[in-house]
């Protein structure tokens, strides 16, 4: 009878960690990791879902929202350091929990995973089409709205009527395909392209604070913290906006933004010397963008109105705030649109990175069918997988609202960070003795803390999302009953 409790024994996981035909490229160091980790957090949740967030649940007080998310993201960041130190395999907190919680956690976990990666390209695929948008009016070029939005978005007039409505996102499945080619080519080039990108990204966002802190209006920041009302956004759905609960919706909202360096955990296999290198680069990566959030967002809503994020600048929202109130940085505006253009994409590329490394080790392990690991022979890289994935972010960049999209990956990701600071709990009981290359101080304090975090976090997003999450692991549990437990390797030893 198949065991739901079995665990991955650690000394099985670290054997697969060696390098063989079948395994991973070691190629990546601290400072590879660190810009891996830069450019998959830095992207649509700074440039887009900020705007979101200060229209719909804080106001100016995002600020204090983006400290709440830090904070949440802090505590699971030490706990994904240590097992990224001690576990140092592809699969991030998939293989974690497969060796903490059993197969059945682990393959939630796996699933709930998809929706923080694949959806979470899908989700930054469609900010990018926004932004290309904004690049070509520069030159009095356009993509038609119909061509560019999902077939769940319409354009209104001013007295309400539909104008255009949505059919497809073309932009947003170009660059998705652009970056699995990329991807496939191999993960050495793909850090290379990112690297460049982060440095044009992080010099960007550095540029904004400084030249837009002269702008800033302090008549914007009053009151900082708005009144508790509710507010209803153009889809008819309610907000808590104001007051505490504003906040702590609002921090579920720009999570989105922080989504990235755990990703970097992803890459372990492909570190160079993953006990020393994951710490680095994971906690690293967290600290510098979170000083620079804070900075952004207090910035941006100093310089733009609430007004304008809830309707003018809804979409590409920071060249919106340039070009309309940092008058004389109209250059800026257009800077900022090439980089974030540009930034998005190596955002895509860490999440599609991410993505296909864990359903790698899931696939190892047998509860994905084989094509999901199956290395290319030259670029030794999981190409089928990337192709695979292509297909379904592709279909969701082209199909689903932004909103809709990014508050599944905050979801998602908040889940999985919440069975990360368990699982560093119950491996610290379980196994104490283990190697660590880094240990998280304070345990199970700091794990406590982080599942209250990321919890109070999930409770700001509202019952819809909840409910979304819901269907999505019924779903996943039905492809582990019907196909993942019959053919895992260790409840089916004979398979492995």
């Amino acid at each position: 009878m198949a065991n739901l409790w079995i665990t991955k024994p650690l000394d099985k996981l670290l054997h697969e960690a060696g390098d063989s035909e079948k395994s991973l490229r070691r190629t990546l160091g601290p400072w590879a990791l660190i810009a891996l980790g830069i450019g998959a957090i830095i992207g649509a949740g700074l440039f887009v879902r900020t705007a979101a967030a200060v229209a719909n649940s804080a106001g100016p007080s995002v600020t204090l929202a983006f400290v709440l998310a830090g904070i949440g993201c802090a505590f699971a960041g030490l706990c994904y350091a240590e097992f990224a130190s001690m576990i140092p395999i592809a699969g991030s907190a998939y293989t974690y929990s497969y060796a903490t919680m059993g197969e059945f956690v682990a393959w939630i976990i796996g699933w709930d995973l998809v929706l923080e990666y694949a959806i979470g390209a899908a989700c930054v695929a469609i900010a990018w089409s926004q932004y290309l948008n904004k690049l070509l009016e520069y030159f009095g070029l356009h993509v038609p709205y119909e061509w560019c939005h999902s077939p769940m978005e319409s354009a209104r007039d001013a007295a309400g009527n539909v104008i255009a409505s949505g059919i497809m996102n073309l932009p947003a499945v170009f660059i998705l395909l652009v970056l699995t080619m990329i991807l496939i080519r191999g993960t050495r080039e793909s850090a290379f392209v990112n690297g460049l990108i982060v440095i044009t990204k992080v010099t960007i966002v550095i540029l904004v604070i400084i030249l837009g802190w002269s702008f800033i209006n302090p008549a914007n920041h009053t009151p900082y913290i708005p009144e508790a009302t509710t507010y209803t956004d153009s889809a008819g759905v309610d907000h808590a906006y104001g007051g505490f609960w504003g906040i702590v919706g609002a921090a579920g909202t720009v999570f989105f933004a922080f989504i990235g360096f755990d990703a970097v955990s992803t890459a372990a296999q492909e570190a160079k010397n993953p006990k020393r290198d994951m710490p680095i680069g994971i906690l690293g990566s967290l600290v510098i963008c979170t000083a620079l959030y804070i900075l952004f967002a207090y910035v941006l809503t100093g310089v733009a109105t609430v007004e304008d994020f809830r309707h003018s600048g809804r979409e590409a929202s920071v060249a919106y705030a340039i070009s309309t109130y940092m008058h004389g940085y109209e250059w800026l505006s257009k800077f900022v649109t090439v980089a974030i253009l540009a930034g998005f994409s190596s955002v895509i590329l860490v999440m599609l990175l991410g993505q296909s490394r864990v359903f790698y080790s899931m696939s190892r392990d047998g509860l994905v069918p084989k094509v999901f690991s199956e290395v290319h022979p030259k670029f030794r890289t999981p190409w089928k997988s990337n192709m695979i994935f292509f297909l379904l972010t592709a279909g969701f960049a082209a199909f689903v609202p932004e909103d809709i999209v990014g508050d599944m990956t905050s979801i998602g990701t908040l889940f999985a960070f919440m069975l990360v600071c368990i699982g560093v709990w119950i491996m610290r009981a379980k196994n104490p003795n283990a190697q660590r290359g880094f240990r998280v101080p304070l345990v199970p304090l700091v794990a406590v803390l982080g599942i209250l975090a990321n919890g109070l976090m999930i409770y700001g997003l509202g019952w819809t999302n909840w409910l979304r999450l819901g269907i999505w692991l019924v779903i996943g549990l039905l492809l582990y009953f019907f196909y993942g437990i019959r053919r895992s390797h260790l409840n089916n030893p004979g398979r492995g």
